[in-house]
């Protein structure tokens, strides 16, 4: 007898947005399948939670499309011992996704209300190895430094200078860098202080706003 296909959501955003368009790291898929992407999206679009784009989450902020987050995410390579660096922490899907598979994510946004309501919906999550921090992202979290592993949610000019300083020998960094309206996603990673880059595609990103980014 012929097996329908899923109606889940997520099941269908996974084998359609993200197995589809080769993402192909178990540990990547299975964090997503985790993680209730609807929690993280505003109440008045949250039927529209798993459609292939962006989403507005106010204040001039999105929520990234599913397979970015993904493609960011397998980037990242990263291991279960890590300690990651997550610049521009929004609606909070990206820390979330980490959270299942590192030991610890510190996330840092300089929006506060958008920082208050990740926090919340960590909490009724439960997931409790997010630190947040509110400020100037651009410049990292240096008392919490090094870190395993950096992801910057918004575009740059180019990687922040505080950032690299803030990343492991080895560890790697995945930013989106270029001009306001348009940017390439690029993975680096550090050898011997000196940073490696791979372009992975082209993209568009909110700008990074602060001291090592984009002026208002």
């Amino acid at each position: 007898m012929a097996t329908s296909a899923t109606t889940d959501p997520t099941r269908l955003m996974i084998d359609e947005q993200l197995v589809g368009r080769g993402i192909r790291d178990q540990r990547v898929l299975d964090a997503i399948a985790a993680v209730p992407r609807n929690a993280f999206v505003p109440a008045e679009i949250r039927s529209r939670a798993f459609d292939d784009c962006a989403l507005p989450i106010g204040y001039g902020q999105t929520i990234s499309q599913p397979y970015m987050v993904a493609l960011m995410t397998e980037a990242l390579n990263t291991k279960a011992t890590d300690r990651v660096l997550e610049i521009g922490t929004g609606s909070g899907y990206q820390a979330a996704v980490l959270s299942k598979l590192v030991a610890e994510v510190f996330t840092v946004e300089r929006v506060k209300p958008l920082l208050d309501g990740a926090f919340e919906t960590f909490g009724k999550l439960n997931l409790k190895n997010i630190h947040l921090k509110h400020a100037d992202g651009s410049i990292g979290w240096g008392d919490q430094g090094p870190f395993d592993r950096i992801v910057v949610t918004a575009a740059a000019p180019d990687v922040p200078a505080m950032l690299v300083d803030q990343l492991k020998e080895g560890g790697i960094i995945v930013v989106p860098t270029g001009t306001r309206d348009r940017q390439q996603l690029m993975k680096f990673t550090k050898q011997k202080g000196v940073l490696t880059p791979t372009a992975l595609c082209d993209c568009r990103f909110v700008p990074l706003l602060g001291e090592a980014g984009w002026t208002a």
